[in-house]
């Protein structure tokens, strides 16, 4: 069956929607949360203040809608990217790839997740935790079943839990973007993700 169509009305909707997403999206990464309003967000999107009501009941729910659909587009990228080989290594090399390359290209978003997480209005997000946190669960299941699969197969030493290792590289890669956040020209995020899987891979000690 062929999908519907959308009425013109329905996607005069849906860019409305989008147009006012960006605009709170670039107000709150540049400002943090506490410090937009409803009607700056109006003004920025070039909207009258009452069809921002028509979409979201209050900032708050902008936000947690902002945020939701950031992180599907950022988990549907990241799990296409260790799916794309059947290798356990170029599964790595892709996910920290992919990961440096959504995120320098959603410099806004990633402004704002690491403002809001590191506490500005960290309450703000308790709505959203259950959610976020179930996404982000499940992505780690899902990056630790790599490793578990190269342990498995003899391609990696089992050196530690495979979720633990999981959550090692997710937590190396938020680092070095954390990094070139805050001086992209002195710590660009590496081209080569060997640079990143290394300290796993290789490690500190000689032998």
């Amino acid at each position: 069956m062929a999908e519907k169509r959308l009425s013109r009305r329905e996607r005069e909707r849906l860019r409305h929607r989008k147009e006012i997403l960006e605009a709170a999206l670039e107000l709150f990464s540049e400002k943090g949360f506490h410090n937009v309003s409803m009607l700056e967000i109006a003004k920025k999107g070039e909207f009258a203040t009452g069809t921002l009501y028509k979409f979201f009941q209050n900032k708050e729910d902008l936000y947690k809608a902002l945020v939701l659909e950031q992180s599907d587009k950022f988990h549907n990228a990241l799990v296409q990217a260790i799916e794309a080989s059947d290798d356990e290594v170029e599964k790595l090399r892709n996910y920290v790839r992919t990961k440096g390359d959504v995120f320098r290209a959603n410099v806004s978003m990633i402004r704002l997740y690491f403002a809001e997480t590191r506490g500005a209005s960290f309450n703000i997000m308790a709505g959203l935790d259950p959610e976020i946190r179930e996404r982000y669960g499940r992505f780690l299941e899902r990056l630790a079943s790599v490793f578990a699969s190269g342990m498995e197969k003899k391609r990696f030493q089992e050196i530690a839990d495979p979720f633990h290792l999981a959550t090692a590289i997710d937590s190396l890669t938020n680092a070095f973007l954390f990094l070139w956040l805050e001086a992209p020209d002195q710590h660009p995020y590496p081209d080569d993700p060997d640079i990143i899987l290394n300290i796993l891979f290789k490690g500190l000690l000689g032998r």
